[in-house]
Parts: structure tokens; sequence; C-alpha cells
């Protein structure tokens, strides 16, 4: 796995949709800015893991464990950049988080299909 890409992927991506969502959102009003951003930043997420998988940047096997650790770190990021809007450093870094998630739900996926093939032998 490409560690250092995939966690700027996923970073950049989520962070970008996540904006887009929320401009597209506003037009419902703030629920609907919270609602697109978080819907916009789990899309971009998943388009950045597509993307890393097909870049061969992150394996096949720890795909799904890589968009579930960035969907957790994108849930953890989104209370800290809603707290924080005032300022334009926090929100954008929060979102590596994203990223950070990642790359820890692809390790713990690593080490699943490990310890299932030894079981196996």
């Amino acid at each position: 796995m490409r560690a250092f890409p995939t966690l700027l992927l996923g970073w950049l991506a989520t962070g970008f949709a996540a904006a887009l969502g929320s401009i597209v959102g506003n037009a419902a009003g703030t629920r609907g800015l919270q609602v697109g951003a978080v819907a916009g930043g789990v899309l971009g997420l998943l388009g950045a893991v597509v993307a890393a998988r097909r870049l061969g940047w992150l394996p096949r096997e720890e795909a799904r464990g890589a968009f579930v650790g960035g969907v957790i770190g994108f849930a953890v990021a989104v209370p800290i950049t809603l707290t924080h809007m005032g300022t334009p450093v926090i929100p954008v870094l929060s979102c590596a988080l994203a990223g950070i998630g990642t790359l820890l739900g692809a390790g713990v996926a690593r080490g699943w299909a490990r310890s299932g093939s030894s079981s196996r032998s």
C-alpha cells in the first residue's frame, strides 16, 4: 500500500466533496448545508478509495476496511468542523481524520486478512 498518497487522496477528496455538498445543500437552509456536506464527504471518500484501488495504491482486500475507517474518521471530523466554522484552518485539518481513518481501516482489514488466512492453513 502507498500510505502517503492514499492519506492525501482521502483527505483532499473528502474535504473537497464535503465543501461542494455544503454549497449544493445550502439551498435548503442550514440543515441542508450540513446534510449536503456529510453526504458529499462520504461520496468523496468513496471516490478516493475507488481511485486509490484503481491506481494500485490500495490492495483490493483492504478497500472495504479503508472506506469504513475513513467514514469513522470523517464522523469524528464533522462535529469538530461544525464547532470551528469561524476559522479556516480547523475544518480543513479535521478532514485529515478521514484520510487517517482510511489508513487505519486498511490496516485493520490487512490484519483480519492475515489472521483469517493463517487459521485456514
